[in-house]
């Protein structure tokens, strides 16, 4: 039995005794000496370390930075080195980037054309998308984007089409077991079940799902970890079920999962979610774990406070449900007990007024200053029911009560607008940081609401559709 057992440039690899926080991007440079996967910030925002990774679910554009060697167990990497035919052949994308001059100086290359070789493996098209987590500083993107439309047509090359295959993702490979022989100071474990009783009896684990947050506690903060549970090979956390009025989204679904399964009902949300980081690590990153972090910036909660979520959780076989907004008492403080997990969040898909604006300084990878979602139900020109909910204007997400209080039972109006904008001054003590200060944030969030006011009015409200 081995600890570790995956595909790599399609070859199978076998590893034993591997340190549960050790980096892809670190095994691959130091072991294998496959440098063309680079390190760039180590945090998962430029993307020069970029992989594909090949599971059931298809192929997908991973950082290695932040991605630890036991999350690869029973699936299938490529590096910038795998990307050729056995004899040489380059990959259409490849071709396309020398073609149209898509690199310069080179450094971010093989970071880009992974992103574009997962791209159009799995038939995408959204280069934008797509390569937002490329960072270059020398070519200029119109190159980039140029290749990857020129390679649009091409079809998926033999020697790729392999890591698709069934077998490959057994969780079997190699190993004469479903995980294996566990990891050192890890614990991998395969059903929810199975997870609850571990959990409850060891209480002081750290959870890792998609380790966009916490790989940068090893990699930043050089922390130790001390034990370990990857929850990455547990189905039944990743599962989206229909209910009567929406959605029951399991903990282990992945930010660009969730923002497919919105899209129809709630694009404002996906659009949103569409904002939140890269592709990357929308790829990685879940929804549990963006609401079991509390971050005060994280942008799920406050959609799902504004669409009424309630939030499963669960300690060995007890589960109890609370509104979400009821999750988060104080900074980084959550009402969870020693040994309970976030299992999953129900929300409702019937919310045609929902909106979600999210202000930061770039449009595209950058964290909220002030993230607000409004869901205002209106009747024959009145408010009937109003949930505000903001993220960056105190130390959790939080709703903003005086401002539905002053919108309930009055008429629609501009006038009203402003007398709410002024009690949502009253709700919050927003703070300064590096994003921005306490008046910024107090202003931004107040026109928001003026925002949503003119939103729902029909005007178009969205700069990147706006024309003079």
């Amino acid at each position: 039995m081995t600890d570790i057992a995956f595909h790599l440039n399609g070859t199978p690899v076998c590893l034993s005794d591997v340190p549960a926080t050790q980096t892809l991007l670190d095994w691959l440079r130091d072991t294998r000496a496959l440098t063309g996967t680079k390190e760039g910030c180590n945090e998962g925002d430029c993307g020069a370390c970029t992989v594909m990774v090949t599971d059931a679910d298809g192929p997908k554009a991973l950082n290695a930075c932040i991605l630890f060697m036991p999350q690869l167990h029973g699936k299938s990497v490529r590096t910038v080195e795998g990307l050729i035919a056995p004899d040489g052949t380059p990959h259409p994308v490849q071709t396309a980037m020398v073609t149209h001059h898509g690199s310069q100086c080179g450094f971010c290359t093989p970071g880009f054309v992974v992103s574009m070789v997962a791209a159009h493996t799995a038939g995408r098209t959204d280069h934008d998308t797509v390569l937002a987590g490329n960072l270059c500083r020398c070519t200029g993107y119109a190159p980039i984007i140029r290749a990857a439309k020129a390679a649009e047509s091409a079809p998926i090359p033999d020697w790729l089409a392999q890591d698709a295959a069934p077998a490959f993702f057994s969780a079997q490979i190699s190993s004469g077991g479903p995980g294996g022989r566990q990891p050192p100071g890890a614990y991998r474990p395969t059903t929810t079940d199975e997870f609850a009783n571990w959990y409850a009896a060891n209480p002081d684990a750290t959870l890792i799902a998609g380790a966009t947050d916490v790989g940068l506690w090893v990699t930043k903060q050089l922390r130790d970890l001390g034990q370990v549970a990857f929850l990455g090979g547990i189905p039944d956390l990743k599962t989206i079920d229909k209910t009567e009025t929406g959605l029951k989204v399991g903990a282990g679904v992945t930010i660009n999962a969730l923002m497919a399964a919105v899209a129809p009902t709630l694009p404002s949300f996906a659009e949103m979610l569409r904002r939140y980081a890269s592709d990357q690590i929308r790829n990685a990153a879940t929804i549990g774990g963006n609401i079991a972090n509390g971050s005060p910036i994280g942008d799920g909660p406050p959609a799902l406070i504004a669409l009424g979520a309630t939030l499963h959780l669960r300690h060995g076989d007890t589960r109890r449900d609370m509104a979400l907004e009821d999750f988060f008492l104080e900074y980084r403080k959550q009402d969870r007990h020693p040994g309970e997990f976030v299992e999953a969040v129900t929300f409702p898909t019937n919310a045609p007024n929902l909106r979600c604006y999210k202000l930061s300084k770039r449009f595209d990878q950058d964290i909220s200053a002030v993230c607000g979602c409004f869901n205002i139900t209106l009747e024959n020109g009145k408010v009937t029911a109003a949930r505000i909910a903001f993220g960056g204007m105190a130390g959790t997400p939080k709703r903003s009560a005086g401002a539905e209080a002053a919108l309930i039972g009055k008429d629609w109006t501009i006038d009203t607008i402003h007398k709410a904008r002024a009690a949502m001054a009253r709700d919050f003590t927003p703070l300064s940081d590096m994003r921005a200060s306490a008046q910024y944030r107090s202003t931004t969030a107040g026109n928001m609401l003026i925002r949503y006011f003119h939103d729902l009015n029909g005007t178009p409200v969205d700069l990147m559709e706006v024309t003079a």
